[in-house]
């Protein structure tokens, strides 16, 4: 009997860019007995079903945007006579369509770190039941990964989650309702051995792929004291303390380990936030603009952003203290007008961010948007092909609509070319190659140039496309972008690293 990890995918690139971390947590939480699992990344190569056995047990992770393909890869799992279990955050929310549509022996809820063992213990017997809570493991529980069993060559970045959870609330986002509001911070020590072993095999690009890495801010500060509330705020600040004291460990690895990862916009106020994360060579951040206008912001629930001018400053304070931005826009909120898609653009260009991602409007399952367009707009549009559009992750993705809900001012092919414009217009060569002055030297200028043309293809491209042609043609350009990137972002391994010391207090 073998355990298998699969992480499923329609599309195969043949290089990532980001290692899939929970292949590996899952590796690492396997218990030893069972031998190591046979891993499979399907976005870098589809699954040879020559390998599965039966007997064999097979862990499927699926979010919703390969729900579809994990079904399919369980279904024929268990034709060879593998027993499947699927995990993740669709499975979270879904766990009974896992047995429906997936032939599921088995689906987990909520995080895999700790129930995982008994899983296989369960299923190995043939007991196995049909659902398991592996609710919200506690920070310092939480798994490092077996990086030893990765294909080192096969990967850009590598990943390290220091925080699980979200404070905030926005209405199109399920982090907050399935990892829950309050941030489980991993301990510093553990996060720091990872990215030291991940170094010494050569990695020095390295995602913090966390749901959100600046969990309290000033203001959650503020509204604590004014509460007088002395124990919630001594809890914030030690929070707070710990962001800290890993940014200063952060700062003793080799200068040449650069980390990207994702804040919200209120860390723009906290300048002492900043210069850590810049003396840290936390490079860049992934944050959610989402709308550059007053009424975008309150259709998402997200108020405590700034529009216009103000937001435009607000951007250009992080360039100021060395962390580069990927922001991102979405279209197709009830208050864009046809003229929103330039002035996103122009606005993403006038901040000087140094990439942009611009995605249409989507229900996704656990979110407060897709509670209510679940009850409304869902129950007014055709089925595809006798499946309900409530449902559109079980519609191949080539017949699946780009636009989900009735928009008051536009048509959905209003919004799709608007997208597409906007991705036009951002990563036009000219404008890349005018971005590209925030690095100095020539080659990181054209590594620059070949990064973007490399999102603009895996994302901008696949996303919004409505032909296979094109969307074919995006994955090609992907993979040969791919190559030169991976020799860019690579280094020397370094077997001899040490883990940097501890300091004696948090600044």
């Amino acid at each position: 009997m073998r355990i298998h990890l699969i992480n499923p995918s329609h599309i195969a690139f043949g290089l990532a860019v980001i290692t899939p971390r929970w292949l590996y947590v899952l590796a690492h939480a396997t218990p030893r007995k069972w031998g190591d699992p046979h891993i499979v990344d399907e976005t870098l190569e589809a699954l040879d079903p020559e390998t599965i056995e039966p007997g064999d047990i097979v862990g499927i992770g699926i979010h919703t945007g390969n729900a579809l393909r994990g079904y399919e890869v369980g279904r024929l799992c268990r034709e060879r006579g593998a027993r499947v279990v699927y995990g993740g955050i669709h499975a979270t929310l879904y766990p009974e369509e896992a047995h429906e549509r997936g032939g599921a022996h088995a689906a987990v809820k909520g995080d895999g770190d700790g129930v995982w063992p008994q899983v296989l213990e369960d299923v190995a017997a043939g007991r196995p039941e049909r659902i398991y809570e592996g609710g919200r493991v506690p920070g310092a529980s939480l798994q490092k990964a077996r990086w030893d069993l990765m294909p080192r060559d096969r990967y850009m970045w590598a990943s390290v989650q220091t925080v699980r959870g979200c404070p905030k609330h926005c209405s199109f986002c399920s982090v907050w309702r399935t990892d829950g509001q309050e941030p489980r911070q991993r301990t510093v020590d553990a996060v720091v051995e990872e990215i030291v072993e991940l170094r010494r095999m050569g990695f020095r690009f390295i995602a913090l792929a966390d749901d959100n890495f600046y969990p309290v801010t000033l203001e959650d500060l503020a509204m604590a004291r004014r509460r007088e509330d002395s124990s919630r705020l001594h809890e914030l600040e030690a929070l707070r303390e710990e962001r800290f004291e890993l940014m200063e460990r952060l700062a003793k690895l080799p200068r040449d380990t650069v980390f990207f990862t994702q804040i919200t916009m209120e860390a723009a106020e906290d300048p002492a936030f900043l210069d850590a994360m810049r003396n840290a060579r936390i490079r860049g951040a992934l944050i959610g603009v989402e709308a550059v206008t007053e009424a975008g912001l309150k259709d998402v629930y997200k108020g405590f952003n700034l529009a216009g001018d103000a937001l435009v400053n607000q951007l250009q304070r992080f360039r100021e203290h060395g962390v580069h931005v990927l922001g991102s826009f979405i279209f197709g909120l009830p208050s864009d007008r046809p003229d929103s898609f330039e002035a996103t653009a122009a606005l993403a260009h006038a901040a000087d961010i140094d990439f942009a991602q611009f995605l249409t409007l989507t229900p996704f399952p656990g979110t407060v948007d897709f509670l209510k367009w679940e009850k409304t707009e869902a129950t007014q549009l055709p089925d595809v092909d006798g499946v309900p559009v409530s449902r559109y992750w079980l519609i191949p993705p080539i017949k699946r609509p780009k636009i989900f809900s009735p928009h008051p001012a536009m048509s959905a092919e209003e919004i799709r070319i608007g997208t597409q414009h906007a991705w036009d217009r951002f990563y036009s060569l000219g404008k890349v190659w005018r971005r590209s002055r925030c690095v100095r030297s020539m080659r990181y200028r054209l590594a620059f140039m070949l990064v973007s043309k490399l999102y603009r293809q895996m994302y901008g491209n696949t996303g919004i496309a409505t032909d296979s042609a094109r969307v074919s043609r995006s994955a090609t350009w992907a993979r040969w972008l791919a190559i030169p990137l991976k020799r860019l972002f690579s280094a020397s391994p370094m077997p001899e690293l040490q883990v940097p010391a501890r300091q004696e207090s948090a600044p």
